[in-house]
């Protein structure tokens, strides 16, 4: 049993202070202990930081290329769990780990609050972190409040957003374990479509057979880009839909929304060539991620019934992911009943719609 505790606190890290302890009512002894001990050693262990509230008191940073690179993987992606920054950097998780803590409590980066129900549910989650204000003031992106606009997001909006990271996060580690091919951004793409003088904005109007105007929206639009020392480079384009099984797949009315009006609105811009002429995109191929392999089932039975343009459509439940040749193997649905595809054809080979 400690009896009495008296320190002498010095400004040096490692000051000694002396411990009296009273072990048994018949010896008392005396001993030293450094002072660092009780100012690192117990102070961190009574004193963790607060994780979606930033604290009051955090040590100093410099930000360092590092930083500048996970702040910039976190705008890009709007949102991202901690592992997927850890994989997209390459580099050990602990240390990793410790600068996102940093930087969210310095207010570069945003920890969603709608991520507390993960916690409420109980068990081990990971960290989420979208762009903070101060983060936004160094990308010198949009004069918004993003600290306020990423922490208020709501549950199902964030789930959605994360489906989407987490399909192009598998797509961009994949496309790093593959020779001569390489994962191009929106973000380049705005900027090539801005120098030629095209729009750069990926929403755009498909106007139905029936008269009916739809807008067009992708969750994300990106291409693969292969390259070869003998041939010039070729690119595929690709629009994303991540599908999480909220939106119904067909209704009575077109007016109401349904996945199967997002398919026919893909058919329109191609039919019309609206993505020749809007981006330069010579082809592209529509893929979709959803949750569960009864609703790719669905989503293709619906693709089935349009009139034209079946292999321009891509289905896959999330396990898909997980293939280690996510890029060439076929196991992508089309809209064609009982056909399967590959997200990329082999060098050498190519496919129609």
């Amino acid at each position: 049993m400690v009896e009495n505790v008296r320190s002498f606190i010095r400004l040096a890290d490692c000051a000694w202070y002396p411990q009296a302890v009273k072990t048994s009512p018949e010896r008392k002894t005396r001993r030293l202990l450094p002072l660092c001990v009780f100012r690192y050693g117990w102070q961190m262990q009574s004193s963790r930081l607060p994780r979606f509230k930033r604290a009051d008191a955090v040590a100093p940073m410099q930000l360092t290329a590092r930083d500048h690179e996970i702040i910039r993987l976190v705008h890009r992606h709007r949102f991202l769990r901690s592992p997927q920054i850890v994989a997209l950097l390459g580099e050990g998780s602990r240390a990793v780990l410790r600068r996102l803590q940093l930087l969210y409590h310095h207010g570069y980066l945003e920890r969603p609050r709608a991520q507390l129900d993960y916690y409420h549910q109980g068990g081990s989650r990971h960290i989420v972190y979208g762009l903070g204000n101060r983060g936004a003031l160094l990308l010198k992106v949009e004069s918004l409040n993003w600290s306020d606009k990423n922490r208020s997001v709501g549950r199902i909006f964030l789930e959605h957003a994360l489906l989407v990271s987490e399909v192009m996060v598998r797509i961009e580690l994949a496309c790093r374990e593959t020779p001569h091919l390489r994962l191009v951004t929106d973000q380049e793409l705005r900027v090539e479509n801005e120098e030629k003088l095209i729009s750069t904005s990926f929403h755009w109007n498909a106007k139905l057979h029936t008269g009916l105007t739809l807008g067009v929206i992708p969750d994300k639009v990106f291409a693969l880009e292969q390259s070869s020392p003998t041939s010039p480079s070729k690119r595929a384009y690709y629009f994303l839909e991540a599908d999480r099984g909220t939106m119904p797949i067909m209704r009575r009315s077109l007016l109401q929304t349904s996945f199967y009006r997002k398919l026919l609105a893909y058919e329109a811009t191609w039919t019309q060539s609206v993505h020749k002429t809007r981006f330069g995109f010579h082809r592209f191929r529509v893929i979709t991620v959803t949750m569960s392999a009864e609703r790719v089932e669905s989503l293709v039975s619906a693709c089935s019934q349009l009139q034209r343009g079946h292999g321009l459509f891509l289905f896959a439940d999330r396990t898909a992911l997980n293939n280690p040749d996510l890029l060439y193997s076929p196991i992508w649905k089309t809209g064609r009943l009982g056909e399967m595809d590959s997200l990329l054809k082999a060098p050498g080979t190519e496919s129609n719609p």
